[in-house]
């Protein structure tokens, strides 16, 4: 995009990060939303605890510059950082619960990326930067190459480049990087930590204006049901093919490898030591970077998902004949909301009925009225003959969710993370079915959180999980069920 002036003087009135900059408040906001979304990487945070966040932050300000420099209340400064005229955080409500939750937006992040990159920093280091973008030049013009002799020639180039290099380790020729480089590269790999982190944002915020465009197609249709059918179904699947879903799943694709997060924490621990990095303190949180990145890309996943089923729901309305006058009600008043959202009026949109309270004297209650009493007879109990197995009582199964836990638990101490069918690799099933559907609760319940743990719900992947039963003529069978791919996480 070409930075004329007519578009800096469109992203000067219209452009959230840009706003934030020119507000006299942007010092709090930026330093307060960095130390309680950036540094720590979280993605949603309730809003009692971010109130009380803010609310230790404004008593230690007024503390030091006067009590009047903050005026307003910590909830006042929220609602009014997540208002559409200034979109500093996302307010929302997730589902099944009546507190508000807040999530910073890309375009805060962008601002405080900006500010941070305004700090004077230990050197500028250059080579790490050339080495990357050659490596990618060498990667696209390689990989975009249709003739095969060619590709040939180059796969046989470096290899001889690699053998080569093979012969003078063996010789005892084995270079070193200097201390300058390592910290080159390592600063170069701070920056590009950071600003995956900061994308995850911006890529839930592409997927939920995919879907905002769909929804509003949905609101202002006025033709008939199949057509809305074909337009939807023609595109259920637009988030997962565009180029942001397509580049996010071979992203989550790579770092769902188990081996490779293995390699990287073992990696990244021999870096953090090394004794060039000694001035540059590095954070210790980038030991374990993958696992933010992990997180962040699960949030997202959740967010997709979310999306999807959301999209997928108006599918399942089976009702529309019979209530046809309440879905043109809703749609109106969808319409009508949309409309307002563009240009909102001055004045108040709708009215209410003055309240008032309903006056019940104690002399217009009905008089109390006693309950009949119940005549019992006194009759002889006579002893019954029943023909039932009285031993079906002492054979049912209680699946322990605590000791399913405490398995998984168990396990997670000796690697970051495993699927359901290594679990069982280990922990066979004992009973079958029931205990299979107890995992698989835990999963939807939420349970594991509590439990100390998290479970990721892989869709795309199915993985068979077997176990021993007992037939109905008494003979032992195997039972197979094809399910999603479940993996456990810390």
């Amino acid at each position: 995009m070409p930075l004329d002036y007519a578009t800096l003087d469109s992203l000067r009135a219209r452009h959230p990060a840009w706003r934030l900059l020119r507000s006299d408040h942007a010092p709090l906001i930026a330093a307060f939303l960095e130390r309680v979304f950036v540094l720590p990487n979280r993605r949603v945070i309730p809003a009692a605890e971010l109130t009380e966040a803010l609310e230790d932050e404004l008593y230690a300000l007024r503390q030091s510059l006067g009590a009047e420099a903050f005026p307003k209340a910590a909830a006042a400064y929220l609602d009014d950082w997540a208002a559409s005229d200034k979109g500093w955080l996302r307010k929302y409500y997730r589902a099944g619960t009546d507190e508000a939750q807040y999530d910073l937006t890309p375009a805060t992040e962008k601002a405080i990326a900006w500010l941070a990159a305004l700090t004077d920093r230990p050197f500028v280091g250059t080579e790490s930067r050339l080495l990357t973008l050659y490596a990618l030049v060498e990667q696209i013009v390689a990989c975009t190459e249709t003739d095969p002799e060619a590709r040939l020639a180059e796969l046989s180039r470096r290899r001889a480049e690699i053998d080569a290099e093979i012969a003078r380790v063996a010789g005892g020729d084995v270079p070193l990087l200097d201390d300058t480089a390592i910290r080159d590269r390592f600063q170069q790999f701070q920056q590009l930590a950071r600003e995956l982190l900061a994308d995850f944002r911006e890529v839930e915020h592409n997927f939920r204006q995919l879907d905002r465009s769909v929804r509003e197609r949905i609101a202002l249709w006025e033709g008939s049901k199949g057509e809305l059918l074909d337009e939807i179904l023609g595109e259920r699947d637009a988030i997962a093919d565009s180029d942001q879903g397509r580049s996010f799943r071979a992203f989550w694709d790579f770092l769902m490898s188990s081996r490779r997060q293995e390699a990287l924490s073992e990696r990244l621990d021999r870096i953090v030591g090394l004794p060039a990095l000694g001035a540059l303190k590095p954070d210790p949180r980038i030991r374990r970077v993958h696992y933010d990145w992990l997180e962040a890309g699960e949030h997202a996943q959740r967010t997709v998902a979310q999306l999807s089923e959301q999209l997928r729901r108006f599918l399942d309305d089976r009702a529309w004949l019979e209530n046809r006058r309440i879905m043109d009600l809703l749609r109106g008043i969808e319409a009508k909301a949309l409309a307002l959202r563009e240009s909102p009026p001055t004045g108040p949109v709708t009215t209410l009925e003055a309240m008032g309270a309903d006056i019940e004297l104690p002399l217009e209650r009905p008089l109390f009225t006693p309950a009949p009493v119940a005549r019992l007879k006194s009759e002889a109990i006579e002893a019954g003959e029943a023909d039932l197995d009285s031993e079906a009582l002492y054979r049912q199964i209680v699946i322990d969710k605590a000791q399913l836990a405490a398995q998984v638990r168990t396990a997670l101490r000796r690697r970051p993370q495993l699927s359901l069918r290594e679990l069982l690799a280990e922990q066979p099933l004992e009973h079958g079915l029931a205990e299979l559907l107890a995992y698989l609760e835990m999963a939807h319940a939420g349970d594991a959180d509590a439990a100390g743990f998290r479970i990721v719900v892989d869709e795309r992947f199915e993985e068979p999980v077997s176990w021993s039963a007992t037939a109905a003529d008494g003979t032992a069978v195997t039972r197979t069920a094809r399910m999603p791919r479940l993996i456990f996480t810390h």
